[in-house]
């Protein structure tokens, strides 16, 4: 094994301990990106002043309009009462001892729908939150919901799904987004009662160990104590900007290719909707200040995720990458079993299940096409089989996730790690080899 693979390696360590450490995303990134351009023999000023920073303000660049909007129709939401009125009417409905279960639902329907993880967590988390908090239960809990609603089967496994990860294959394969759909839906079956198995024990271990219910530092608590209902907006004033803006993603979707647009407007036109129907909640309180708040909310999310991007860009830029892409693309064995090894090893080096998947394709899809094997079969194979690897402890998401819910990796990552690897690697190992052996 080489210096530069070992130093690959040696990063994607660093960055491990670092995060479970609480170090943050910017020292921590620069600190890996260290070792990877001087294992990699790659010079200091061009590795941080081109590599880094070019996955740094590329993600700004990309991203920083959706997450700026997020935050500040989720202030919104928070500041009106809408959020707490929702998790209100959700307890109403279906009671406290169902939270976990209600939660895992909601972001189901609204991933499947075509709301990306970067948007959903904005826009659930004020909901999340009084749901939580009436149910008293840990806070940390909450990732365990959030990461199987919408970084699993709605993303890898269900047939006709929105998410990138399904439609990749689809680019290079020539099949369609419902693509093997038995397979698919008893992926989907599996995940969904594995997952919530955990998440039952895992609440249970918490009402043992006597946990509760606290907020993050970057929220108000004030927000969220209104005992009087009365107070706070009525159900359909609550819901209305919430129901807005996920049908202008869901439907302008099939019309509108720029996704990131989409979103931002919908997102916007969600927060002066919120304004709109609630003026008599803002008499009081001051707009100015509420509304730098929640603009600013953005540039604190948006700050971990291109600091890990920015590792990424490194990391691909080095001759340690290239040889070990090169190298998990050369293993000669069964198709199926290439193609799901090939798209877990760099999906798991890249922290990207969209992005292992572009890599491995665009090098040998041409390789299964003529091999005849089921296309379609292959397709979700390497579909499940991305998001197993993806959501190491490097992974982009996981830090704007912990940032929004105000969670370290120490607090939360064994729920992600058991959801969103463990499961999904269990399904991904035991349907490649019935497909392998039967078909």
């Amino acid at each position: 094994m080489s210096i530069a693979v070992i130093g690959l390696i040696l990063a994607v360590v660093v960055l491990m301990v670092g995060a479970y450490k609480g170090l943050g995303a910017l020292p921590l990134t620069l600190l890996a990106s260290f070792v990877v351009i001087v294992t990699n023999g790659i010079n200091i000023w061009e590795g941080y002043a081109t590599s880094y920073m070019a996955g740094y303000t590329g993600t700004y660049l990309s991203f920083f309009l959706l997450f700026a909007s997020s935050s500040l129709y989720a202030e919104l939401m928070n500041t009106s009462g809408s959020a707490t009125s929702i998790g209100n009417k959700f307890i109403d409905w279906f009671g406290k001892t169902k939270v976990m279960l209600v939660t895992t639902i909601i972001v189901s329907v609204l991933t499947y729908g075509g709301v990306s993880l970067f948007v959903v967590v904005f826009a659930v988390g004020p909901i999340v939150f009084q749901l939580f908090k009436e149910a008293n239960l840990p806070r940390h809990l909450t990732v365990a919901c959030l990461v199987t609603g919408s970084a699993t089967y709605t993303m890898t496994s269900l047939p006709g799904s929105p998410a990138l990860t399904n439609v990749i294959p689809t680019q290079y394969l020539g099949t369609t987004l419902t693509a093997a759909p038995v397979l698919g839906i008893a992926a989907t079956l599996i995940a969904f009662a594995m997952c919530m198995a955990y998440m039952n024990y895992s609440e249970k271990k918490a009402r043992e160990n006597e946990e509760y219910w606290t907020y993050p530092d970057h929220i108000n608590p004030a927000l969220y104590e209104i005992q009087d209902r009365s107070l706070l907006p009525s159900a359909w004033k609550a819901f209305l900007p919430m129901v807005t803006l996920m049908l202008i993603i869901i439907v302008g979707s099939r019309f509108v290719a720029n996704s990131t647009m989409l979103a931002v407007i919908a997102m916007l036109i969600g927060a002066l909707l919120t304004y709109l129907i609630n003026l008599d909640k803002f008499k009081e309180k001051n707009l100015k200040n509420i509304v730098t708040k929640g603009l600013n909310g953005g540039i604190d999310g948006i700050g971990g995720l291109a600091g890990v991007v920015a590792f990424g860009t490194v990391v691909q830029s080095s001759a340690a990458f290239s040889a070990i892409v090169a190298w998990v693309l050369s293993l000669k064995m069964n198709p199926f079993v290439e193609g799901v090894m090939s798209t877990m090893v760099v999906s798991a080096v890249t922290g990207s299940s969209s992005g292992g998947l572009k890599i491995m394709y665009t090098s040998m899809a041409q390789n299964f096409i003529s091999s005849g094997i089921n296309l379609e079969i292959l397709h979700r194979l390497t579909a499940i089989s991305a998001g197993a690897l993806d959501t190491l402890p490097h992974s982009p998401g996981l830090f704007l996730t912990f940032a929004v819910l105000g969670l370290t990796h120490k607090q939360a990552y064994k729920h992600v790690f058991v959801t969103s690897v463990l499961v999904p690697l269990i399904i991904t190992i035991v349907l490649t080899a019935y497909c392998s052996i039967f078909l």
